[in-house]
């Protein structure tokens, strides 16, 4: 036994009937969802609330220039290097926030993160790396990013510049 749709069903289901189409050679079922009826005029109208969007996260500050020579004359070394290559997206990500934590933790303060350029040079990795640099998890460790030169890797990689380790 099949019981009634209610309102907001029937109007669902009518959006499915209307979009799917039958295989070939097969004939298109004729169901028609039973009629919506109105709500008494007494009763409010319940309101869904609007769906929270997600906030936008800022992007990282860029490393301070005078920093940033420092890195790429080699007066400031690059303490340590993670390649990100050939990783999935979750992976990726993973990685990143485990090893931006450990190198922080050991004390180091400048990071080569090489994601590649992608096969069109627009690859995924490249473009979501400053979003996870910026996002909570690794927000209080990094100080800046910057797209690396290109002896270490130019456009397909970044420096990254950590906060120093609270004393204590």
């Amino acid at each position: 036994m099949s019981r009634k749709l209610k309102p907001d069903e029937a109007h669902l289901w009518g959006h499915v009937t209307a979009t799917v189409r039958p295989m070939p050679g097969r004939l298109a079922p004729s169901v028609k969802p039973p009629p919506v009826e109105a709500a008494p005029a007494h009763l409010p109208i319940p309101v869904k609330a609007a769906p929270q969007k997600a906030r936008p996260v800022r992007p990282p500050e860029a490393i301070e220039p005078g920093r940033h020579k420092r890195i790429v004359r080699g007066h400031e070394p690059l303490e340590a290097r993670i390649d990100l290559h050939g990783m999935t997206h979750d992976r990726a990500r993973a990685a990143l926030e485990g090893y931006i934590r450990r190198v922080w933790d050991e004390g180091c303060r400048e990071v080569l993160v090489i994601t590649g350029k992608g096969t069109q040079g627009d690859g995924v990795l490249r473009r979501f790396t400053p979003e996870w640099l910026a996002a909570a998890p690794l927000r209080d460790l990094v100080a800046g990013v910057s797209q690396a030169h290109r002896r270490h890797g130019g456009e397909g990689a970044l420096y990254v510049a950590l906060k120093r380790r609270p004393k204590g």
